[in-house]
């Protein structure tokens, strides 16, 4: 300050005056910087010139300093904040359960575990105790990272050719919405593994919270009076589904009440019993004769014999991160680092977030690993899964060779990869996270809206229809459009193939990012651009979030890509051979990113009842 002051009473003051001026209009980009210098260099006196120089520092903050200040980052979207805990779920009373449970001393273990059974109350189309799904669990004590898998299984009855006539043509609505769509739901089991192994607290006090809200009831939201609306077809038809969603003859509406008297039984009985009264005790009963009554397939010696079993996720590694994710019979920890291997390869930041030739890559990348899906992907216990050799960075390369940067392939001219050389939309999402360094994504499903739409009548119980997720012909597509071969055929005792992909990211072995979606086949998708976004773009959570989505999954042989991608760039990309199909929102993301000083976290406005809360 001294140097700045003795010039200026140095030199006339009046001069002085009107180079702060000039600054002053400099710092508000009224005269170009590089030309500046040179003018002022061109009328001053060499002194005022030093004077100038030694001055600008000082006049351009004091020049600052007045003008308004309305931000002090780049960011558009923020993220929730937290320093101790977080939790991130597709509905807020879920959320708050969880985060009551890490509040109360719980671990991430604890809270999931509470957020699912609470699901299964208030997200009712999705959240269950009637289908399945996968758990994602770092440990940050030892260090391990476990995946859990709870998946629905095929009845020991079951067989090949089970949804087809006697001409060969598969009998409508078979699949997805009679009893012979259910599979032996896995929740239960699931839940009860990840809280024996790796939680803390007991499950009679994890499941209060559920029992209470079932019980009590709450406010049915628009989004879920929507979704009632839209599913009256399928849940009409079951009185036990009409006694729960029904007010008379129409579905509960916005506003309403939705109480579940024998789903709090049936919770209040686990709670007591544990997964035994599920599987072997009186809910188990419940459910055979439900089945037994309109010719379902699942028995007694089914529901006694599903076990919940744990695997070692699929990992591998993009630009220094560590990627974790499902392994088969999930195929979306496969395929979302079969992607971002290929990706690697390429310079995406530098191409730009939905920049025509960035979607247009990403498309080429996602049919290849579709076609090697319909081929390869299915029950580990019942065919080879060639994990190692679809997951191989040279693999990655081998098929990147296939992408013209400036031509889409069609779909037709690709087939699922030679590995020789190398060796639904109603699924819901949520991610949690402890101050210990626990992190935990689940996902889980009853496949479609409310699954099959069938109650098992005095349980309360919604049931799946995850035999669907099952190849019930070969060539014909799922609910999805989905193509599977043998490898995902059916077969008794057999887990369906999946698209859900709750994944862990860390960086130097320690958690970094937690992430899913549910969306059946646009699962896989989703989590790759939500991992694309943070660590390639940049974005912090909440902006990764809401960035528009695409979706390209071989056949059918079209892009599609949500509301917000422009104009121009959708022209670039049909230049480019893309068939382009503007389609409703893709994903659900619950995001929680880990950094040096608590948590981020988001949940998608694609679904507006989800809600990340945090202490």
């Amino acid at each position: 300050m001294r140097k700045e002051y003795f010039l200026y009473n140095c030199f006339d003051r009046t001069k002085i005056a009107c180079i702060i001026k000039l600054l002053s209009r400099l710092s508000q980009g009224r005269i170009l910087p590089t030309t500046t210098p040179r003018s002022i260099h061109l009328r001053l006196p060499l002194t005022l010139t030093i004077a100038f120089t030694l001055c600008a520092p000082l006049a351009i903050a004091q020049s600052a300093a007045t003008l308004p200040v309305y931000d002090t980052s780049y960011s558009i979207f923020s993220p929730v904040t937290a320093r101790h805990g977080m939790v991130a779920s597709e509905q807020a009373l879920a959320s708050q359960v969880g985060l009551d449970i890490l509040k109360r001393g719980g671990n991430a273990v604890d809270a999931s575990v509470a957020v699912g059974f609470a699901l299964a109350v208030v997200l009712p189309n999705a959240g269950n105790i009637g289908g399945g799904g996968f758990m994602l669990i770092h440990d940050a004590k030892s260090g391990k990272d476990i995946a859990l898998d709870f998946r629905e299984m095929a009845p020991s009855a079951a067989s090949r050719n089970m949804y087809l006539d006697a001409s060969g043509k598969v009998i409508p609505r078979s699949s997805t919405f009679s009893h012979l769509a259910v599979g032996v739901p896995g929740t239960v089991a699931g839940l009860d593994l990840a809280l024996s192994k790796y939680g803390s607290m007991k499950l009679k006090d994890l499941i209060a919270p559920a029992i209470k809200l079932a019980e009590q009831g709450f406010e049915v939201s628009p989004h879920l009076a929507e979704m009632l609306s839209y599913s009256q077809q399928h849940l009409g038809k079951w009185p036990a589904s009409r006694a729960i969603f029904f007010k008379g003859e129409r579905p509960l509406k916005a506003g309403e009440l939705l109480v579940q008297k024998d789903l709090a039984r049936s919770l209040r009985l686990i709670g007591e019993q544990g997964p035994k009264v599920f599987y072997e005790g009186e809910i188990a009963k419940k459910i055979v004769a439900e089945m037994a009554a309109h010719q379902g397939l699942i028995t007694s010696a089914d529901m006694k014999n599903y076990k919940a079993i744990e695997r070692q996720p699929v990992t591998g590694n993009y630009r220094g991160y560590q990627v974790l994710s499902m392994p088969p019979p999930s195929s979306g920890g496969v395929h979302i680092v079969q992607m971002l291997n290929m990706l690697e390869n390429y310079p995406l930041r530098q191409q730009g977030v939905n920049s025509a030739q960035n979607l247009h890559l990403m498309s080429e990348v996602m049919k290849l690993a579709y076609a090697d899906r319909s081929e390869y992907l299915g029950d580990p216990d019942f065919s080879k899964v060639p994990v190692k050799a679809l997951t191989s960075p040279a693999y990655a390369k081998e098929l990147i060779k296939n992408i013209n940067p400036e031509l889409a392939t069609p779909s037709s001219q690709i087939k699922p990869g030679k590995l020789a050389p190398y060796e639904s939309d109603q699924t819901t999402h949520y991610s949690v996270a402890d101050q210990h360094g626990n992190v935990v994504a689940t996902t889980y499903t009853l496949n479609l809206l409310f699954g099959s739409g069938i109650v098992a009548a005095g349980t309360g119980i919604t049931l799946n229809n995850e035999m669907d997720d099952f190849s019930v012909k070969a060539g014909v597509p799922n609910a999805f459009g989905l193509i599977g071969g043998a490898a995902n055929a059916v077969e008794a005792n057999k887990r369906p193939l999946s698209s859900m992909s709750p994944t862990i990211i860390l960086k130097d072995g320690k958690p970094f990012l937690a992430t899913g979606s549910p969306g059946g086949s646009r699962i896989i998708t989703t989590t790759l651009q939500m991992i694309l976004n943070v660590i390639d773009h940049g974005m912090n959570v909440a902006e990764a979030t809401v960035t528009p989505r695409i979706h390209q999954q071989w056949e059918p042989d079209q892009l599609r890509i949500e509301k917000g991608i422009g104009a121009d760039t959708q022209r670039l990309l049909e230049q480019k051979g893309q068939k382009i199909i503007i389609a409703r929102p893709m994903g659900r993301t619950q995001t929680i990113q880990i950094t040096p000083v608590g948590f981020e976290g988001y949940s998608d406005p694609r679904n507006p009842d989800g809600k990340t809360l945090g202490y």
